[in-house]
């Protein structure tokens, strides 16, 4: 399979996509210049350059996904969603439901997210844990080219709103349009494995909820997504120096949530550290928690979240996020204080 970065595995699906499907449109602040390359295959009529206004856009969208199309959203920064929250809220993840499944709204609001590039932090946020709190709201986080590509597709087929989540330090052509190429001195820890990666041609679509194991081991589970899912396999090999198989579980999605990957880790290792680079207070690594207690599953506990807001100061904010430190050390402490398995 060729090897492609992971923006370009993004777009290549989004123009397959939009091959495939008529109905599948583009429409975003400056998309005309972001996705140059849509706008001149494409034409006007499906890359649509909106005004700064999240809220008319995402209100937009969800009227043309009522009637017939299938828009695909971009949003600079998750962080703006805030702007248009009461759309997604409010209107399209509760429109199947309010109408007895006679009206839809598939739809993808497409945004970047996470931090390590020094934007601090109203750029910088995750909130994949806030939005996939909502009812009727999927929320995907790739970590990969390939599921990036596999997730958009799947995204655009599904019949109700996905926010589509990709992570700056993932996508080069965020990372540069952000000016991080042009920080001189400034350091930014790009996971190798995440930015570049092999793709089928055509990309493969990766089904919303099903979690992927992306290294073997039954002392201890690390589980994550995005970024978060590198720092943890850096971590497993440290590990493994130490004598310690940890297995790394890739959720893909934050909603739906693949349950039975999470309890069967954890039956499996008994310990069980979530590195999440959302927020700790009522998020994923919450969820995940909840999850393995609700299923009986007596397993030792930790999370390596973001607990504060993010700084600027890229020493700072290197701390703040979860790191390969951060995540060691709390293996370390479910290994000391539970040494044996016990699920």
């Amino acid at each position: 399979m060729p090897e492609t970065s992971f923006s370009e595995a993004i777009d290549r699906a989004l123009a397959l996509a939009m091959t495939r499907d008529p109905r599948v449109v583009v429409l975003g602040e400056d998309v005309r210049l972001q996705r140059r390359g849509a706008f001149v295959r494409f034409g006007a009529n499906r890359v649509l350059d909106a005004p700064i206004s999240e809220s008319a856009l995402l209100g937009t969208a969800l009227g043309a996904a009522m009637a017939g199309l299938r828009p695909v959203v971009e949003i600079y920064f998750v962080d703006f969603i805030g702007v248009a929250l009461d759309q997604l809220l409010n209107h399209a993840a509760k429109l199947e439901a309010f109408t007895g499944g006679r009206w839809q709204a598939p739809l993808v609001v497409r945004a970047a997210c996470g931090g390590g590039y020094g934007d601090a932090g109203q750029h910088e946020q995750s909130l994949w844990g806030l939005l996939a709190g909502v009812p009727g709201l999927s929320v995907v986080v790739p970590s990969t080219p390939a599921d990036a590509a596999g997730l958009l597709l799947a995204a655009v087929d599904h019949p109700g709103p996905v926010v589509f989540l990709e992570h700056k330090l993932l996508s080069q052509q965020w990372l540069d349009y952000l000016g991080g190429a042009s920080r001189e001195g400034v350091q930014f820890d790009v996971p190798a494995a995440g930015a570049r990666g092999e793709v089928g041609e055509p990309p493969v679509p990766v089904p919303l909820g099903v979690a992927a194991l992306r290294r073997q081991g039954g002392d201890l589970a690390l589980v994550s997504l995005g970024v978060g899912v590198h720092r943890c396999l850096e971590a497993a090999e440290l590990l493994e120096d130490e004598g310690v198989w940890a297995a790394v579980l890739d959720l893909r999605s934050v909603a739906p949530l693949d349950v039975q990957a999470i309890v069967d880790l954890g039956r499996r290792t008994g310990k069980v550290v979530v590195v999440d680079e959302d927020y700790t207070r009522g998020g994923l690594s919450g969820e995940v928690a909840a999850v393995l207690a609700e299923h009986g599953v007596r397993s030792a506990y930790a999370r390596v979240t973001t607990e504060e807001t993010i700084p600027y100061a890229r020493a700072l904010e290197d701390a703040v996020l979860p790191n390969v430190e951060r995540i060691m050390a709390a293996a370390h402490s479910l290994l000391v204080n539970a040494p044996g398995k016990r699920g």
